[in-house]
């Protein structure tokens, strides 16, 4: 193998891929990145088992090639290196060494067998759909917040994907919970997923994927089996084991008889919490939550500290008491977007529902705290 390519280019892919590597592992392939060059293309892929990341930059491939090279030390050289450098690959005829070349620059890298290499993103996908970047952003940011991170509940270490019915339209529906709060976000359901299976897509996935993203184009190619998921734009693939096990009904947990209605600008009402929340004790960050008319009172107590309290004015006429964790309650107000966030209320002991009044699209249920 026999390679030149612009520094620029490849550091971006390299940025890109080599998230998937583990800091520390036991198993030195997993260390590396698999390099592929031959037709003018040279594809990168690094996995660590359960998540694979590929992508191919363009380059000047004088020998065809492949093998494997540490992952995060290649990405250091080449960050170090100058802007506008040109770089030179080449592996020896034994091929357990390659060398890295720009300028005066010289280095010389253990590689292992290709042969070595775990490729994970081999078998079919028999559900294929596109959904717009923009969507697979919002469906992202809308529910991961609310996924969990105990691991003794695995199966709520992620963001459920699944085919659904909302009053007789059919919709793509995203939902995650970690048992204190529910996150559900829908859109319409794209072609070619009518017979989607309902998948878990794991936390590590969801967090590099977002990444990804962030500089995808217009669209994304989702393929599915029951085990696994291949995300594919631009020049970039993102393939990932699925959570194997259950996602809990959680419909039961979406309250059907709330009737009390508050409507409150989002900023407002998330600065206001985050001001009161500076005196608020302990972990939980309780703060309670007093309706009277149209006002609406946060107050927040600490032995140590002492009190806080701030009105707003509301759209509403109930009386009540009600008390949040302060991070639940403003990782929600973070996610709407319109003039009027609106709780929909029960009693000081039942979830609330959080929505924005003006998208329907996205619900989150809150549970009550004891203040």
């Amino acid at each position: 193998m026999k390679l030149s390519i612009d520094r620029s280019a490849l550091l971006r892919s390299l940025n890109h891929v080599q998230s998937a590597v583990e800091k520390r592992n036991t198993i030195p392939i997993l260390s590396n990145v698999l390099m592929k060059a031959a037709d003018g293309i040279l594809s990168l892929s690094t996995t660590d088992m359960d998540m694979e990341i590929n992508e191919s930059v363009t380059a000047q491939v004088n020998e065809a090639g492949a093998t494997t090279a540490p992952a995060a030390t290649l990405f250091d050289i080449v960050k170090k290196l100058g802007d506008d450098a040109q770089i030179e690959l080449e592996l020896n005829e034994s091929g357990n060494q390659m060398t890295v070349k720009s300028g005066r620059s010289n280095f010389k890298l253990s590689c292992l067998p290709v042969a070595d290499f775990p490729e994970l993103s081999k078998g079919d996908m028999p559900t294929n759909f596109a959904l717009p970047a923009n969507d697979l952003r919002a469906l992202i940011d809308r529910t991961r917040f609310a996924m969990s991170t105990e691991e003794t509940r695995y199966y709520l270490n992620g963001i459920y994907i699944h085919a659904a019915e909302t009053d007789g339209v059919k919709v793509l529906r995203a939902v995650a919970t970690d048992g204190h709060r529910l996150a559900r976000f829908e859109m319409p359901l794209p072609e070619g997923a009518e017979n989607m299976p309902g998948v878990i897509f794991p936390r590590k996935a969801v967090a590099e994927l977002r990444k990804l993203v962030e500089e995808a184009g217009d669209s994304i190619q989702i393929g599915l089996s029951e085990s696994k998921v291949r995300l594919s734009f631009d020049h970039i693939a993102l393939t990932s084991k699925l959570i194997d096990g259950t996602f809990p009904d959680y419909q039961r947990v979406i309250p059907q008889g709330n009737d009390k209605i508050v409507e409150v600008n989002p900023k407002t009402f998330s600065s206001a919490i985050d001001r009161v929340s500076t005196i608020s004790d302990g972990k939980s960050r309780a703060v309670k939550i007093t309706f009277e008319g149209n006002t609406m009172t946060l107050s927040a107590n600490s032995p140590e500290a002492g009190s806080a309290t701030e009105d707003l004015e509301v759209h509403g006429n109930d009386n009540m008491e009600i008390g949040f964790n302060a991070r639940y309650l403003m990782d929600i107000t973070s996610q709407i977007e319109g003039d009027n966030c609106r709780l929909t209320l029960a009693d000081s002991a039942s979830p609330t529902i959080i929505q924005d009044a003006s998208d329907m699209s996205s619900l989150y249920v809150l549970m009550p705290l004891r203040v």
